[in-house]
């Protein structure tokens, strides 16, 4: 879609979707929040994403209903994907079905919901937030990810990267309630592998993670059951999910260091990679090593 042609469509869906109860903010054309500004780069751990005034800065956190701010992102930043922040904070959980990787919609387990269609052709069935902790992945679905506290989806009518085709609503039906069965797939499971905090921290600025420990393993978990070949890129998207723990403050910056180093160990990785993989997730999210 042209610039000029896509910056109306932008601010529209932004203001709607924030109107409708779900906070908003823009990422960078690749599906990754745009870079912090050199002073939140180089902020100390005090800095508080919750409460900074940047637009655009500390990914979801940046996420607002304020149709002035959300004005002054889309006019800043015209060639932005619009994305939705998850969790309690927005009453919503979405599952992520990627086919890709061996998702599919399953009726029978999956009530019928409002349903956006992915640029990647896959699909985001959003869900209101059951509330408690939600896992990363639903339970023996492969393929299919849970977007809730400390997570966002990306939204209408943002243009996916690759395939360059856009993502559209398929079903504007008001959102379902999980049903029983889906509920308890989507809670966490006890990871043997994971290493928790030593401390554990039950609340955080604006209340998004209920539950830091549970968290904490539903997202390394997900590193010990990457299929073989995946447990690199798969260690490098659980770094990006702690390192928002940590600018949370729901879990030290060296503890977070700890349980990503042991977990990349377990799946096999060399001291080397697991570097590389903690230092490009915590970059992305804009948390320094």
């Amino acid at each position: 879609m042209a610039l000029r042609a896509h910056f109306p469509a932008l601010l529209r869906n932004a203001l709607a979707t924030a109107e409708h109860g779900w906070p908003v903010f823009l990422l960078g054309r690749t599906k990754r929040p745009i870079a912090n500004c050199p002073p939140c780069r180089d902020a100390t751990r005090d800095h508080d994403p919750q409460t900074c005034a940047c637009l655009t800065c500390h990914g979801f956190y940046a996420a607002t209903f304020d149709p002035n701010r959300i004005r002054a992102m889309c006019t800043v930043h015209p060639d932005g994907l619009l994305a939705v922040r998850t969790g309690t904070i927005a009453d919503l959980a979405v599952l992520d079905i990627d086919p890709r990787n061996g998702g599919r919609i399953d009726p029978q387990l999956m009530p019928r919901t409002r349903c956006v269609a992915t640029g990647g052709g896959g699909w985001h069935l959003y869900y209101r937030h059951p509330g408690g902790t939600l896992a990363a992945t639903l339970a023996d679905r492969p393929g299919v990810d849970i977007k809730a506290d400390g997570g966002y989806v990306v939204a209408p009518p943002s243009v996916h990267p690759l395939t360059h085709l856009p993502y559209r609503w398929v079903d504007e039906r008001p959102m379902s309630e999980m049903a029983p069965a889906l509920l308890a797939a989507s809670r966490p499971r006890p990871a043997t592998t994971a290493t928790a905090p030593r401390t554990p921290v039950t609340t955080h600025c604006g209340g998004a993670i209920s539950n830091p420990d549970a968290l904490l393993a539903a997202i390394l978990n997900r590193v010990a059951q990457a299929p073989k070949g995946r447990h690199r890129v798969t260690l490098y998207g659980a770094a990006r999910g702690v390192a928002r723990m940590v600018t949370a403050g729901a879990i030290s910056h060296n503890d977070a260091i700890t349980a990503l180093t042991d977990a990349g160990r377990e799946a096999d990785q060399t001291d080397r990679e697991i570097r590389e993989a903690i230092k490009g997730g915590f970059r992305a999210e804009g948390v320094g090593l």
